[in-house]
């Protein structure tokens, strides 16, 4: 499954740009997740860097819940290494309800 597709892309806001809204108000654009695990990664912003890869701001829900920044090429790569079931790679909930914004994810 691909991470990041061309109608995320253009969905994305660009970093910095809802910063001064209330949780309340911002929308989560795209989740990712471990599905052998229970890291979650809930993105609102992002741009592509000059290297090539994505910079995301979003909630990482993993063993606490703390907003921060994050790349696709750290998805991607996240699981290198394992075995067994643990070597399945982060996806994307293709079923997520984008209209649910930051603070319901950070209430849960």
């Amino acid at each position: 499954m691909k991470l990041l597709t061309k109608e995320i892309e253009e969905k994305l806001p660009k970093l910095y740009s809802q910063e001064d809204k209330k949780p309340s108000e911002v929308k989560i654009v795209v989740k990712f997740f471990d599905p052998t695990g229970s890291w979650t990664w809930y993105v609102t912003e992002g741009e592509k860097q000059e290297n090539g890869d994505w910079l995301f701001f979003g909630l990482v829900d993993g063993f606490d819940k703390e907003l921060g920044y994050f790349t696709l090429e750290q998805l991607l790569t996240a699981k290198e290494g394992c075995r067994g079931l643990q070597s399945l790679p982060i996806e994307r909930d293709i079923y997520f309800n984008t209209e649910t914004t930051l603070k319901e994810v950070m209430d849960k």
